[in-house]
């Protein structure tokens, strides 16, 4: 199976079945204007601004993780209720990404980035003020709107300054900036908890936002220079999105990536009431164990990008990581369900800390394969990707919980069909064992259909 590389991205097609014609010649693609070169060679300054943005979605979820027992007696509201606020913010994140990310390919990425941090500020600081379950979900709803701006716009960064082997390099290089906030976020949740109640943490949160803001508009300059933005509308963004979902192979990526977050995602939901209320163990214990497991995400994310990425092809890093994921799951099903008799929370801390670790391995070169199939619209692209992982995300979070707080159970049901499915998308789909050829002339031709595409300039 050929390596993939910076040239040898794959075909997009508007079928998602049959033979594939071989492509027409494209014209190479054109060099880094100067912004694009310098924003390069930043180097650690872009990684650094980057990483931030990327780490609000953790910011956002896991510093608030201890709090949740919390607020289900601050709000009087059940604890499937409580979990419908980090629902919330997984669905606005979700929805958010799909109008950001059209709207970066079209005005370029520091605009919308930078009002969608300012209203993420605002949303933040009145999730501090709600008074109710039902205000604070709709709170959070806004907030995740708002925070997409940040997840969509740095990916698509991503794919303006890098391409291939080398952007697989930096998503993973970038996992070990944002792999820190769910390593701190909740040890930081836990001991705002020792000194104030649940909406300290939204205040912290509010600071966190707004300093990102300023950095944002300070140092990170715009990759999409004018003659490579799209100038077509709604129809345009629909059309370009429809042709992407149409790829078969990209759409097997995307969803191999959304199901993996979506395994993550249920023990993230999941962990404050298995570690705390099911083992009994304290809000800095599990901040503890959350920081254990993030660090192995962080440093299998490091071998992948170090040792992995341009020895190993990525397709089976990824096929490698995602049967990690299913063995895990299996594994920690086995042993919520009894099947070993009463074994503690030791053994479910490590299966949770294996399923984790493997992750490092798998979300990063989902994303870059999957943008590698897209130079041309990566913020539709990235909006996509981050849409149905969080979309996964959410409708996995309240069926974690549908059977109470007394059985782990349901936690590890949902994360081993999760990874089923990844891997199921991934061999049927992506069909890794089969060689691509081409680019993205579906995309392409579509913006060269624009009155104002690259056509008609």
């Amino acid at each position: 199976m050929p390596e993939s590389g910076p040239t040898t991205p794959d075909h997009i097609s508007p079928s998602v079945s049959g033979p594939v014609p071989a492509p027409a010649p494209s014209p190479p693609r054109a060099p880094a204007p100067a912004a694009v070169a310098a924003a390069r060679r930043a180097g650690l300054l872009v990684i650094l601004v980057l990483g931030g943005l990327t780490a609000l979605p953790p910011l956002s979820m896991d510093m608030y993780l201890p709090a949740l027992p919390d607020v289900t007696v601050g709000l009087s509201a059940p604890a499937a209720t409580v979990q419908l606020t980090l629902t919330a913010c997984l669905a606005g994140m979700a929805l958010g990404q799909l109008v950001v990310g059209p709207m970066s390919d079209r005005w370029g990425r520091r605009r919308p980035l930078l009002a969608g941090m300012a209203v993420y500020v605002v949303a933040t600081a009145a999730c501090a003020f709600a008074t109710g379950a039902e205000m604070l979900i709709a709170f959070r709803l806004l907030q995740g709107l708002a925070g997409a701006a940040g997840i969509v716009i740095a990916r698509a960064v991503v794919r303006d300054l890098y391409d291939g082997v080398e952007m697989a390099r930096f998503f993973s290089t970038l996992m070990l900036i944002s792999g820190v906030a769910p390593i701190v976020a909740p040890l930081i949740g836990a001991q705002i908890l020792r000194v104030t109640d649940w909406r300290g943490v939204f205040h912290v949160l509010t600071v966190v936002g707004l300093l990102l803001t300023l950095v944002v508009a300070k140092w990170l300059h715009e990759t999409l220079p004018p003659e490579r933005r799209h100038s077509g509308g709604v129809g345009h963004a629909l059309r370009t999105m429809r042709t992407l979902a149409a790829d078969r192979v990209f759409t097997g990526y995307t969803l191999a990536g959304g199901l993996a977050f979506a395994a993550l995602f249920a023990y993230i939901s999941a962990s404050p009431f298995v570690v705390q209320s099911l083992y009994g163990a304290s809000p800095q214990t599990f901040g503890l164990l959350f920081a254990v497991n993030s660090i192995g995400l962080v440093a299998v994310g490091q071998i992948n990008g170090k040792l992995l990425v341009g020895r190993v092809s990525l397709d089976k890093a990824l096929g490698f990581g995602l049967a990690v994921i299913v063995l895990a799951a299996l594994a920690l099903l086995l042993i919520t369900a009894g099947v070993f008799g009463e074994t503690g929370l030791l053994p479910v801390a490590a299966g949770l800390f294996v399923l984790m670790s493997a992750m490092g391995v798998t979300l990063p070169n989902t994303n870059a394969q999957a943008l590698m199939r897209a130079p041309h619209a990566a913020g539709s692209a990235s909006a996509l990707l981050g849409t149905s992982s969080f979309l996964v995300g959410a409708i996995a979070s309240p069926l974690v919980g549908i059977a109470g707080e007394a059985t782990a159970v349901p936690m590890a049901v949902v994360q081993l069909v999760c990874a089923l499915g990844a891997l199921g998308c991934f061999l049927g789909l992506c069909r890794p064992w089969r060689a691509r050829r081409g680019q993205d002339t579906a995309v392409r031709a579509a913006a060269d259909e624009e009155p104002g595409g690259a056509a008609g300039r």
